[in-house]
Formats: structure tokens, C-alpha cells, sequence
């Protein structure tokens, strides 16, 4: 169970690092817009929002990292931050895609479900 705990942790830290770098480095770039469905005029226009969005993804993929590193005493970290991840993803399928759902929320989710056995 630890194994595919972390595992998932894992994913969705590298998920949110990619994430990071769509919005902070591809943001206005045809990856960046088709990854978002943006046009060139919005995503000039929003580029440096969007950088700042990046930024915080990055820091839900550090907080994740950091738990994996400590180990099994990293748990509490690891839950800290994929309800963080889970939250930001309901309500980014609340206010923006219904697609941020599936991509955010069940990873976070199924990351925590693993998770909670092992709180003992």
C-alpha cells in the first residue's frame, strides 16, 4: 500500500510541476494555448496571472516532494498537501474546466484514499 501511496503522490507532484511549466514558461506559446484552448491575444494578455499560477502549482509539487522525501513520517505532509491539490481542483472544475476534476481532484483523492490506511 505504501508503495502505490507514493507512487500516486509522486504523479500528481509531476503533474503539477508540468503544470507549472505550461503556466509559467509555455503559457503564451502554441502548447501553452492549446493545452488551455487560449487565444494569442488572451494569452499575451494574461501571461504574467498565469506565471503567478505556475508558481503556486509548483509550490502544491514541493510540498508533495517534501513528504515523499521524509519517508513514511512525511504522511501528514503528503495529506496537507493533496487536499490542497484536491480542493484547488474542485473548485478550478467549479469556476473554470469540469475537466480540472479528473485531472486534479481523483489523482489527489485516490493519492489520499491510499494514504489514510497507513495513518495508523
Amino acid at each position: 500500500m505504501r508503495i502505490a501511496a507514493d507512487l500516486v503522490t509522486a504523479l500528481v507532484a509531476a503533474l503539477h510541476i508540468y503544470i507549472l511549466v505550461l503556466e509559467m514558461f509555455w503559457w503564451d506559446t502554441p502548447k501553452g494555448r492549446k493545452a488551455f484552448g487560449l487565444t494569442p491575444e488572451f494569452s499575451a494578455a494574461t501571461k504574467v496571472l498565469a506565471a503567478n499560477q505556475g508558481l503556486y502549482n509548483g509550490f502544491l509539487a514541493a510540498g508533495l516532494v517534501w513528504g515523499l522525501w521524509l519517508g513514511p513520517a512525511g504522511d501528514a505532509v503528503k495529506v496537507f498537501f493533496l487536499l490542497c491539490v484536491a480542493v484547488a481542483g474542485l473548485y478550478g472544475a467549479a469556476t473554470a474546466s469540469k475537466r480540472i476534476l479528473f485531472v486534479q481532484t481523483v489523482p489527489a483523492a485516490l493519492g489520499l484514499a491510499l494514504l489514510f490506511p497507513l495513518r495508523g
